[in-house]
């Protein structure tokens, strides 16, 4: 069976996080991707650790697998143009460096979609078109408003726990460039597609961000709790927390019931969710105040055993064991025997690309010149 996009040709010209995860979720999916790098220091990620791993870092790794990697400097002439004949071959560019940059390699949307009509060109951006500010993700969490709904109450606002922002990016950046290609399989037609990571991040604020426009009422921290739905939070029990999220009244009665306190379901503080979240200290007491009496642990059980949403919290180890007990397979190994998570898409049909590990810096240049050089225009397959 053939992969999802088997014979579509990646040019990469990203780096760091946003450009590379969706390049890598394409190669995932089948496509052959280049990766373009700077000889001597490739992606800057290659350089971020530790944690290292046997040829780079544990960051590079997780972002670049099933890639080659071709080593030019853009200032030379012939690198520049083994670079352009890159894009000319490409069903799909994607870059984030900065715009100017891109023009003066010959490398801009216009440029190459004169030698190349059907190309699918993805620009990454910090801030969008209008502005060559750089963009990295803890900047845009700081003033995209997320760390200010990050955090306990009162506290120092804080950022999520990973690079939540490029990540996001680089999933609206999928999104856009497969929509792109779907259009161009009806029309012949390429486009330029582009994101940048604060509209990428205020797009995800969803419920957040229409409750401000709602109310005109910058929403704050509530470290774990919901400010629309109760119980829905960590709750403390006799050696720990507990995660426990109701989303409706049936759940709630469940809840109320297997901790022996049924009668709190039919209270009118706690009838229903509006009440319970405008009630939610006097619930959180009432509710902790049984949850004392045992683990987490065996709580969980009980809870879950009782159709309530609820569960530890875990590490990320916790979270591949828990992934793998429920049969996800969450892991990937790949020809160098380092493992990795794997894509988290699975199709019935289709199947995803074998996995390959994540190349040296310059490891396919040779063999890439050659390709490029060579005009009957053979197709690349993926490494």
């Amino acid at each position: 069976m053939t992969t999802v996009l088997d014979g579509l040709l990646v040019a990469d010209f990203s780096r760091v996080l946003a450009g590379p995860l969706a390049t890598m979720t394409l190669a995932d999916l089948g496509a052959t991707v280049v990766k373009v790098e700077r000889p001597g220091s490739g992606d800057d990620t290659r350089s971020w650790g530790p944690p290292w791993t046997a040829g780079s870092s544990a960051y590079f790794d997780g972002l670049n697998r099933g890639k080659y990697s071709l080593a030019l400097d853009l200032a030379l002439d012939d690198d520049r143009a083994a670079a352009r004949e890159l894009a000319a071959r490409a069903d799909v560019l994607v870059h984030n460096l900065r715009p100017a940059g891109m023009r003066g390699f010959g490398l801009d949307y216009e440029t190459v979609a004169e030698i190349n009509p059907a190309v699918v060109y993805c620009t990454v951006t910090g801030f969008g078109p209008g502005t060559d500010l750089p963009g990295y993700d803890f900047l845009v969490q700081a003033v995209g408003g997320l760390m200010s709904i990050t955090g306990a109450p009162g506290g120092e606002p804080t950022k999520a726990g990973v690079a939540l922002v490029d990540v996001l990016t680089a999933k609206d950046a999928t999104i856009g460039i497969l929509a792109a290609l779907h259009r161009r399989s009806r029309t012949g037609q390429g486009d330029h597609v582009q994101v940048d990571l604060l509209s990428s991040l205020l797009g995800s604020l969803v419920n957040q961000a229409s409750g401000y426009l709602a109310t005109g009422t910058p929403p704050g921290r509530m470290g774990n709790r919901h400010p629309s739905i109760a119980p829905y939070e960590t709750l403390h029990c006799a050696d720990g927390p507990i995660a426990v999220a109701c989303g409706n009244d049936r759940q709630f009665a469940r809840l109320c019931a297997e901790l022996g306190v049924a009668e709190l379901a039919g209270d009118p503080r706690f009838a229903d969710n509006p009440s319970r979240v405008a009630h939610r200290e006097a619930l959180v007491t009432e509710l902790e105040r049984v949850l004392a009496g045992d683990t987490a642990e065996c709580w969980e059980q009980r809870l879950t055993g009782a159709g309530v949403p609820a569960g530890l919290v875990g590490d990320i180890g916790d979270a591949i064991g828990r992934a793998g007990a429920y049969g996800l397979k969450p892991l990937i190994t790949l020809p160098s025997g380092s493992t990795q998570i794997r894509h988290p898409i699975t199709w019935t049909r289709a199947p995803l690309a074998a996995p390959a590990s994540p190349p040296g810096l310059g490891e396919h240049t040779a063999a890439l010149r050659a390709w490029l050089s060579d005009p009957s225009g053979t197709p690349l397959p993926p490494p």
